[in-house]
């Protein structure tokens, strides 16, 4: 199957949206009573660019951020997993976590497999109060999860690929749509 790719976001579009993610942010979180949980891989980097702009919000300046390993990679079947693995945290699960608001931070979010494993298993902690962003939502997640800050809307073919290139796995920070051409493209 032959595909055609091409980058529909650069480093400078991103900058300003994940400077509107933030503003949508420090809006949803208590000062004082905040963290961040940046799903590995490209979450994590995401969170730490999140965690630099609200640092500029008063209240804000110091979230601790907390990775947290979850693999399935449903956006590239070729990758994908049966089940949706998650790496528990010794950080988090010793942490009270009922009076603190978390901030959940994924690349894209597709089918919704990571992000509800996540959010369960932050719940199995204590967590009250989760709240998710997505540099993109797909609009397809067949999971009762969404996204409450989404920095980016994209409707595309449930065969098309979205790769989000975030440093330091990638050099530059960019979106790129990898179109797959249909078997009657051929």
């Amino acid at each position: 199957m032959s595909s055609q790719t091409s980058v529909i976001y650069d480093a400078e579009e991103l900058d300003g949206v994940l400077c509107a993610m933030a503003r949508h942010a420090a809006l949803l979180l208590p000062a004082g009573r905040s963290a961040l949980v940046g799903i590995l891989r490209r979450g994590e980097p995401l969170a730490r660019m999140l965690q630099t702009r609200l640092a500029t919000y008063p209240g804000l300046a110091e979230l601790p951020l907390y990775p947290l390993k979850v693999k399935r990679y449903a956006d590239d079947l070729a990758l994908l997993h049966p089940h949706t693995a998650l790496s528990e945290s010794p950080q988090l699960a010793a942490l009270d976590l009922s009076a603190v608001t978390l901030l959940v931070v994924d690349d894209v979010l597709f089918e919704g497999h990571s992000l509800l494993r996540t959010c369960a298993y932050l719940a199995s902690l204590g967590a009250r109060d989760i709240r998710t962003a997505v540099l993109v939502d797909r609009h397809v997640c067949r999971q009762p999860v969404h996204a409450d800050i989404v920095g980016i809307h994209l409707q595309v073919a449930p065969r098309d690929i979205v790769e989000c290139h975030v440093p330091p796995y990638e050099a530059e920070f960019q979106i790129e749509l990898r179109r797959q051409a249909a078997a009657s493209d051929r």
